[in-house]
């Protein structure tokens, strides 16, 4: 893309397969601590109900121990599963902790990043917890493609607010002229990014969109 230097990338559901992640972490966690639920089951209300928690705390109307207690508890509630706050409050460590260690990633991340970190500067700018996302981009040997990774705990606001793509600018040392911004959020990184003169590349799929979109990170050669 003409002028643009600084290539922004969100992070989970982005890069890093977050559902293949997820699941395979609570495969885990559920049998130390003798969780007797079918994983399939649980996990298909689980997506609906974090995300719904995430958007409660990417707009800033709960905390983060919150976010990590109640949509547990709500699933469980939904499931009809018996479980104490302490199970909860055990179970939701133990997935912060563990998620991390699975690092599976979307197709052509590897292949795509080495292509693009060749010709332009990569960065990250993710609404993710400061640990856990470094963790995240450490195990999974991604650390090196970015110069700057900028979390929602650095800029102290989450996206879409224009705060945190501003931190993140200010930390590349580029303008917004000159980057691009490529998640799989409309609201968070799309439309976040479009609202500060940021082009944006949404990841995914939505018939109502008229602006780039893509369903392969392969399909970004194409672009740049």
């Amino acid at each position: 893309m003409k002028e643009i230097t600084d290539i922004f990338f969100d992070l989970d559901h982005t890069l890093w397969d977050f559902d293949k992640n997820s699941e395979l972490t609570f495969e885990t966690i559920f049998k130390s601590y003798n969780v007797d639920l079918p994983l399939n089951d649980f996990l298909q209300v689980y997506l609906p109900v974090n995300r719904k928690y995430w958007k409660l705390f990417r707009e800033g109307k709960i905390e983060q121990k919150d976010l990590r207690f109640q949509r547990l508890s709500e699933v469980f509630d939904t499931l009809k599963f018996s479980a104490s706050e302490q199970l909860i409050d055990d179970l939701s460590q133990a997935y912060i902790d563990q998620l991390p260690n699975y690092n599976h990633l979307f197709p052509n991340t590897f292949e795509v990043l080495d292509y693009l970190s060749a010709s332009y500067k990569l960065h990250i700018i993710t609404n993710g917890f400061y640990d856990v996302q470094h963790k995240k981009l450490g195990n999974s040997k991604l650390s090196p493609y970015f110069q700057t990774i900028t979390t929602s705990d650095d800029a102290g606001v989450k996206k879409p607010n224009r705060i945190i793509f501003d931190y993140a600018l200010d930390l590349a040392k580029t303008k917004h002229s000159q980057s691009i911004m490529i998640g799989d959020s409309l609201e968070a990184d799309v439309e976040g990014a479009k609202a500060i003169g940021i082009e944006a590349i949404f990841f995914g799929y939505d018939a109502n969109y008229k602006g780039i979109q893509i369903q392969n990170l392969n399909e970004l050669k194409s672009y740049f």
